[in-house]
């Protein structure tokens, strides 16, 4: 049975994939709750999300994009690390940032 779980997109993202609402979206996810199935979910709700979280030839996150959970910064998990219980049950959200870059 999918669980519903929150993620929230930065606002470049959440222009790119034409989402209006800033309000956290809201995924059915199959269990287990991981980076990946999260990012699958995310894709097939809103497709010009494609290839922009991970790379398609090599599936893993793109550089300049980071996850937290609860407060931490899980980026450097594996994608397929199931997420904290809060996360998987929605009591709270998956973020996802860009990256600052620049010198």
């Amino acid at each position: 049975m999918p669980t519903a779980i929150q993620v929230e997109l930065p606002a470049a993202l959440r222009l790119h994939a034409d989402i209006v609402s800033h309000d956290p979206i809201a995924l059915a996810v199959e269990p287990p709750v991981t980076l990946a199935s999260v990012i699958t979910a995310l894709e097939a709700a809103h497709p010009a999300l494609r290839n922009t979280l991970r790379d398609p030839a090599t599936g893993k996150r793109r550089t300049l994009v980071r996850f937290f959970a609860c407060g931490t910064d899980i980026s450097h998990q594996p994608l397929d690390a199931a997420l904290p219980e809060a996360i998987a049950q929605g009591r709270e959200p998956l973020l996802i940032l860009g990256a600052i870059a620049g010198g």
